[in-house]
């Protein structure tokens, strides 16, 4: 455990550190990556060159400081990190490389303001958190191994179909090269793919799986991603699967990991609601799959939303599960639908997926709802939700990002709120 010293001289710098919290982490990632660039490649450059990453890390380190004598309140955060780091191989040896690193961020950051004492306090403050996850890591690798076709690391898989979705999106289905079991998964698991890039050296990527468990493949549907403007780095791997993967190629894939997910086995009778914006369809599409393959009675609201019938994913299966389900409905919302959308009624309304279209469709707000989708879609339902009443508890939501953006962005909207609500 912290001693009573160390949790009192964190709390008192917290607000100090927050303050510097970016420069800190934009410090720290050059000197790790100058004085040990082994580990940039668990990096994804595109999120160091938005700041993102920079922005993540500060998030989670204030988040720590501000509950360091309430560690039970990172809970979730922690499983989400842990789960993330096991995605892409992290071992207990890499963090003293990130320790020693970070200490030195905040020493040439606060400069004369970080003490010997302050210094101290922080080093031990990081030590037992990597203890944590270590420990928490420890236990994901282990169920890994224990799971009927499970492993560690990386393992061979053959590209067995290529299926172009849209002009956009292409899913391929992938199975073990040795013809071994494929381990099961939960629905809205996450694999990790590792390119060997001929060009550039890349870092694994994350893709969430979008088919049912017990298939017989793994099933990922990719984005053709492109850089936001012309000197933003963005879409390397995406485009590489597009443009030069085919089926018969091998790829070297990761065990399924992820705190995002919904069991089918353990839904109640509470309604289920699954939100999607893009290319988050596929997470909330394996739930999807997972619930009508096990034909659970509760019933199912799948609100997807897009920009019209081009930029629309998986569009058919969502329409055939609702056709052959009566308890599954589907809602599909264009923002910028093409004329032949409207006149072959491809999408079912006009607009943005927001409080009043919930209102209209759902029943009640008691239901557990699930989402992911782009920033500005996911903050909006969550604040939409919260705004609704929704009890957080019953709010589930995968977010490739500084999540702690958005809860806060949400959170301060909810806030403003009702501070009107009570001033009126």
């Amino acid at each position: 455990m912290l001693s009573p010293q160390t949790i009192a001289i964190v709390k008192a710098t917290a607000p100090v550190v927050a303050e510097h919290a970016e420069t800190i982490t934009r410090r720290f990632y050059n000197l790790m990556f100058a004085g040990n660039p082994e580990v940039q490649a668990y990096f994804n450059p595109a999120h160091q060159h938005s700041g993102g990453q920079q922005r993540a890390l500060a998030g989670a380190i204030c988040a720590y400081a501000a509950n360091i004598d309430n560690l039970d309140a990172l809970g979730m955060a922690v499983e989400l990190i842990a789960q993330k780091h096991c995605s892409l191989g992290i071992q207990p040896e890499h963090y003293p490389i990130v320790g020693k690193h970070l200490l030195a961020a905040i020493k040439d950051v606060l400069g004369d303001g970080a003490t010997d004492e302050i210094v101290a306090a922080w080093a031990e403050a990081y030590g037992f958190l990597a203890e944590i996850f270590i420990g928490r890591e420890e236990q994901i690798y282990a169920a890994q191994l224990t799971v009927r076709g499970g492993w560690n690391g990386y393992r061979r898989f053959v590209v067995e179909r290529k299926v172009a979705e849209n002009p956009i999106v292409t899913s391929f289905y992938l199975v073990p090269e040795d013809g071994g079991t494929l381990a099961t998964f939960k629905p809205g698991q996450y694999i990790t793919v590792k390119i060997n890039h001929p060009r550039t050296p890349t870092s694994p990527r994350n893709y969430s799986l979008s088919d049912r468990p017990d298939t017989g493949h793994y099933r990922i549907s990719v984005k053709r991603e492109t850089g936001s403007t012309a000197n933003t780095p963005g879409g390397l791997i995406s485009n590489y699967l597009h443009d030069e993967i085919v089926e018969g190629n091998i790829l070297d894939i990761g065990p399924p990991c992820g705190e995002f997910f919904l069991d089918p086995a353990e839904v109640g009778e509470r309604p289920i609601v699954l939100l999607s914006g893009g290319i988050g369809v596929t997470p909330v599409m394996a739930m999807l799959k997972s619930i009508a393959h096990r034909e659970v009675v509760t019933s199912v609201h799948f609100i997807h939303a897009a920009r019209n019938s081009q930029c629309h994913a998986l569009a058919d299966e969502v329409r055939c599960i609702a056709a052959e389900r009566p308890n599954i409905y589907s809602h599909f919302r264009y923002d910028a639908p093409l004329p032949q959308d409207l006149e072959q009624h491809c999408c079912d309304s006009v607009g943005l997926v927001d409080l009043a279209l919930l209102q209209q469709i759902l029943p009640c707000n008691d239901a557990e709802f699930y989402f992911c989708g782009p920033k500005p879609f996911m903050t909006g339902i969550y604040r939409d939700l919260l705004e609704w009443g929704v009890a957080e508890r019953r709010i589930h939501f995968e977010f490739f990002g500084p999540k702690q953006e958005l809860v806060d962005d949400a959170a301060a909207h909810h806030g403003r709120l009702m501070r009107d609500k009570k001033a009126t």
